[in-house]
C-alpha cells in the first residue's frame, strides 16, 4: 500500500495565463510537463488572446 501524501507535498506550477500556483492532480500524471493552465477557463482565455 501507498504512503498518503499531503497536499503540500505535491509539485506545483504557475498557470501562464492568471499566473496563479496550481498543484499536481492524478489526472496530469502522465502529461505533467505538458500542462501549463489551470483550469479550462485560464486554456479558452489564453486561445481568445
Amino acid at each position: 500500500m501507498t504512503k498518503m501524501r499531503r497536499k503540500s507535498d505535491l509539485p506545483q506550477k504557475i498557470c501562464a495565463t492568471c499566473g496563479r500556483p496550481f498543484t499536481w492532480r492524478k489526472k496530469w500524471a502522465k502529461v505533467w510537463d505538458a500542462v501549463l493552465y489551470c483550469s479550462d477557463r485560464c486554456r479558452n482565455a489564453r486561445r481568445n488572446r
